[in-house]
């Protein structure tokens, strides 16, 4: 503001200048918090988006999305796919549109399109680039039907066995044909608590081991008992139980011709994998499952 100037003086009026500050109220309505709460509302939902899903989904289901996200990559080098040349390992008129480089990335191999065998060389699930054969596997399905039927005709042929077609049952899965020996509250395949094979049971995977003998899958036997517990677990319990009748089973089966060689695993998994789960200690859930497994293809042949 201007001052009056001093009476009969000639000076200029002095100007001073008056500095105001205005201190700030309601700074804290700024936008930054606005922001890191979204972030962390955002962050909430997406977990308890994942919390849901874990618990909606199985345990195959959620292998599954890990290996999705978590694919196994294959190195170009070590591999010898691609190039470090100007065109990435292609060709300068290569119509790929996965981008550059795409011939090193396992994605080509997932999202290229697989010729029919119309013409020229198969890629991908081609019968020479395959582990899974589909004519193998029609002729193991064959050989898995005739089986059955042998092993069917010597039981209602034979007296003793007949009594057993109940528990025996032919399952097929993707792994092969399953065979279920199955107890029940009438008849056990083994002693009670033992390794000791009945013997009807003994003849019953002699049979099975005549029927098998000619083909070449790989065998696969799990032993599978009762929730039932040993009074001591420490000297014997239901895991030492299922396995030595699983070796019980791959000893009848080696006497019946059957080379050690194709056996592919042995192995007892207690009462963990029951048929009747409302009832755990039912009988029915003591049993041998031999599994006929396809046979493994390999590439070129």
């Amino acid at each position: 503001m201007a001052a009056r100037a001093p009476h009969g003086s000639n000076q200029p009026p002095k100007i001073i200048y008056k500095k105001v500050y205005i201190e700030g109220h309601g700074g804290h309505h700024g936008g930054a918090w606005k922001v890191a709460y979204a972030d962390f509302v955002t962050a909430m939902m997406a977990f308890f988006l994942l919390m849901w899903l874990l618990g909606a989904t199985d345990e195959k289901a959620r292998k599954g999305i890990a290996d999705y996200f978590a694919p196994t990559l294959v190195t170009s080098k070590s591999e010898g796919m691609g190039g470090s040349g100007p065109a990435g390992g292609e060709s300068l008129v290569s119509q790929n549109t996965l981008g550059p480089k795409a011939g090193q990335s396992f994605m080509q191999a997932m999202m290229m399109p697989v010729s029919d065998g119309g013409d020229g060389d198969k890629q991908g699930s081609g019968d020479k680039g395959s582990l899974r054969n589909p004519k193998a596997e029609a002729e193991d399905r064959r050989n898995f039907d005739a089986m059955r039927e042998q092993v069917e005709g010597r039981m209602r042929e034979s007296g003793t066995m007949a009594k057993l077609a109940k528990n025996i049952r032919f399952v097929m899965t993707q792994q092969g044909m399953r065979i279920d020996l199955i107890d029940d509250a009438d008849y056990s395949m083994f002693d009670l608590g033992t390794t000791a094979l009945e013997g009807r049971a003994s003849e019953l995977i002699g049979t099975i081991a005549s029927a098998i003998r000619g083909t070449g899958n790989p065998v696969m036997i799990r032993g599978h008992t009762d929730s039932v517990p040993f009074g001591d677990p420490r000297q014997m319990n239901n895991w030492t139980l299922s396995s030595g009748r699983a070796e019980a089973t791959r000893r009848r089966l080696a006497l019946g011709g059957i080379p050690e060689a194709r056996f592919e695993r042995i192995e007892g998994v207690a009462d963990r994998e029951p048929i009747i789960r409302e009832t755990p200690g039912d009988a029915r859930n003591r049993r041998v499952a031999i599994t006929l497994l396809y046979r493994k293809g390999g590439f070129g042949s």
